[in-house]
């Protein structure tokens, strides 16, 4: 019966394998750390910066109003649109006013019929003051006919009262325009029922306009502390420019919703020009140097309700959650909890959480 060779392994052998396996091991390490991302850090420190803060505001017109039906009826012609300019007195719409038309040959019936009496009445009281005279009536005679001229009078008066307020009546079967502006929107179409107090549509006048902004109840100290506030403005083709309101109002409630406060700022004329109803802008309430501690913006992790930074712990990085204050523009943004002086931070906050991250020298 033949059996197997039986191989053996030598000891150069054994020693021959094993020196390919750390080769391996030793390759891989290197290729691990060549592909291991760098990155770049930097210190949270704590600089001297502006205690004010940015908000979003809104342009509106100063001079707004909204032009309602002051008789009811049905609405015959609307004679504008949105973005028509007006002049002051323009007919912007007619309302139904075959009511209004009888009321007014009513009332001036009305008139004619106390004229009449009125006539009537002025020539019995001359007639029996003549009579009086020449004692052919008693004195109490006179005294009736006197009562019945004023009566007269009064009715005259009651009649011509009611023709002028029927004229009035059917005036307002012409919606005119309160000043000159533009239409901002129309809420009716031809044919609709109007009705007293019904809002037909909304007409502003361009000029002066303002910025209205809201401002947080826990910032408003900060806000009326502020040494000056600017609005920033873009003209076209020119760059955005901060320029100061005229002049600048609060409204002493604050919204019980939202819990803001609303602050009207009346922009200058030349800039206004150049605005539309509506514009958003950024409104920027300037203050005093304070330290604050601050770190790039480009360092912020945000994801959902998340803020936080990568910050260097040992060879690698954690996560950490931070509260934010203002933003400052070029010298980063203000942490306000989660962070102390001389973290390092990392700079692509993405390229931290991958595995294997390592910080790079401090920036």
């Amino acid at each position: 019966m033949n059996s197997l060779p039986f191989f053996s392994i030598s000891g150069s052998a054994r020693a021959a394998r094993h020196a390919v396996l750390c080769a391996g091991l030793l390759i891989g390490s290197v290729a691990m750390a060549q592909t291991a991302p760098a990155v770049p850090v930097v210190s949270a420190q704590v600089k001297a910066v502006g205690t004010g803060f940015e908000l979003d505001g809104v342009v509106q017109p100063v001079k707004q109003s909204t032009i309602s039906a002051q008789a009811a009826g049905r609405i015959v012609t609307l004679l504008v649109k949105a973005g028509d300019k007006v002049r002051a007195g323009q007919v912007l719409a007619t309302i139904d006013d075959r009511e209004a038309q009888t009321g007014v040959q009513r009332s001036q019936a009305q008139v004619a019929q106390a004229q009449a009496e009125l006539r009537n009445a002025q020539a019995n009281f001359d007639r029996t003051r003549d009579l009086q005279s020449k004692g052919f009536v008693s004195a109490a005679a006179l005294d009736t006919a006197d009562s019945q001229l004023k009566s007269a009078l009064a009715g005259r008066d009651q009649a011509g009262a009611g023709a002028k307020q029927s004229a009035l009546a059917q005036g307002f079967t012409r919606v005119l325009a309160p000043f000159e502006g533009w239409v901002l929107q129309t809420q009716v179409e031809a044919g609709d029922l109007a009705v007293p107090g019904k809002p037909l549509l909304t007409l502003y006048a361009p000029l002066p306009l303002r910025a209205v902004v809201q401002v947080p109840v826990s910032r408003s100290g900060v806000a009326r502390a502020a040494t000056a506030v600017e609005v920033l403005v873009a003209t076209g083709a020119a760059p955005a420019q901060w320029v100061r309101p005229v002049s600048s109002s609060t409204v002493p409630t604050a919204d019980p919703v939202s819990q803001t406060i609303e602050w009207r700022l009346e922009l200058p004329a030349e800039t206004a020009k150049v605005l539309l109803p509506g514009q958003q802008v950024r409104v920027r309430f300037v203050g005093k140097q304070a330290d604050r501690m601050v770190v790039p913006a480009q360092a912020l992790l945000r994801r959902g309700e998340l803020t936080a930074v990568y910050v260097v712990a040992g060879k690698g990085f954690a996560l950490k959650a931070v509260r934010l204050g203002a933003e400052h523009g070029a010298e980063g943004v203000e942490v306000v909890a989660g962070l102390t002086a001389g973290d390092q931070v990392a700079l692509d906050p993405v390229k931290a959480g991958l595995a294997g991250a390592q910080p790079a020298a401090a920036k």
